[in-house]
């Protein structure tokens, strides 16, 4: 895929990030805003991570898919909705649909961790699993959604999906006040998408930073060059990161209102989630960590005592996918 991204066609506004606020009052959690003077001494900035690992669902991903969901109409409801996700979106779905009282089916492939698995069947969804390795999940969720009539919420290139991650960035600035910098990870582009209309609405002139792993780089490229770019199965330990491409909601956003894109290892990815795990007591998931990461690898030059956001986007880590990260990195 070789597109120009069309700055021109902005689908999401702060106005969708306010509203989207109000659906999710008293739904979603308004997860804390977590400090560490160690990081501050680290960085030599002050750094606060906004939480989403304590989120319902465990990830971020529960405020897009609530909010998507809410938005649909009666008859959309009753026939019931479908999703396809390696595991945060899919928890996420499942528990909205839950909580709406919403059939779903979710597509998930054959490897996706097997904690997300049990947790999305938990929320009384029904699974489809594939093989991502001969499937484009796009084309399978297409095919069912049309057979059934179900209604698809994709991961992140929906505008009614943008708008509830914003909400995420949005609660941050209110709380802590004006950011000089914001860390956000990117796999498809939704949360970057929506936390940067709300950083330019509540802190003008904060710099929002994306950052996602060395195998899957598409958004870093498309960013630098202007252009779509595609990325096939990266092979990296950020399952949520494994990402074709930016959505085509989601590119003329991401030119319009981030600054800079940049990426990590899994190394560097694997050194961030333990450092907060360890430290800070929190139990992050590689994805959700590659913000950190880009902050304390440096990727970015900051001004001393500059104030620093970070989206910690989700905390469903395999313990037993960990053990054989570190012994494979031992």
């Amino acid at each position: 895929m070789n597109s120009s991204g069309d700055q021109g066609q902005l689908r999401v506004s702060y106005e969708d990030v306010a509203a989207a606020a109000e659906r999710l009052s008293g739904r979603a959690l308004r997860t804390p805003a977590l400090t560490s003077r160690h990081v501050d001494r680290r960085t030599g900035a002050q750094v606060f991570f906004k939480s989403e690992n304590f989120q319902r669902a465990g990830a971020f991903k529960f405020r897009g898919a609530f909010n998507a969901l809410s938005r649909l109409d009666h008859e959309a409801r009753r026939r019931g909705v479908l999703a396809y996700s390696s595991g945060n979106h899919a928890q996420a779905v499942a528990l909205a649909s839950q909580l709406l009282g919403v059939p779903a089916l979710i597509v998930m492939p054959q490897d996706a961790p097997p904690m997300k698995l049990d947790a999305t069947r938990g929320y009384d969804a029904e699974i489809v699993l594939y093989d991502k390795r001969t499937t484009v999940r796009e084309e399978l969720a297409a095919k069912i959604a049309k057979e059934r009539g179900l209604a698809v919420i994709p991961p992140y290139d929906h505008p009614d999906v943008v708008a509830g991650q914003g909400t995420a960035a949005k609660e941050l600035i209110e709380e802590v006040g004006r950011l000089d910098y914001l860390f956000v990870c990117v796999g498809g582009g939704g949360l970057i998408s929506g936390c940067a209309i709300a950083a330019d609405a509540l802190s003008p002139g904060c710099l929002v930073i994306g950052v996602e792993p060395e195998a899957g780089d598409d958004a870093t490229r498309s960013f630098h060059t202007k252009t779509l770019q595609t990325c096939h199965n990266p092979d990296t330990i950020a399952d949520g990161a494994r990402t074709p491409y930016l959505g085509a909601v989601n590119f003329p956003l991401v030119l319009r209102y981030v600054h800079d894109m940049v990426t990590v290892s899994d190394a560097q990815l694997i050194s961030a989630m333990l450092f907060l795990w360890e430290r800070m007591k929190i139990v992050v998931e590689p994805t959700g960590a590659l913000g950190a990461a880009g902050l304390f690898e440096r990727k970015v030059e900051l001004p001393c005592g500059a104030r620093v956001g970070v989206i910690l986007s989700g905390g469903n880590v395999d313990v037993a996918q960990l053990c054989g990260w570190l012994n494979r990195d031992a």
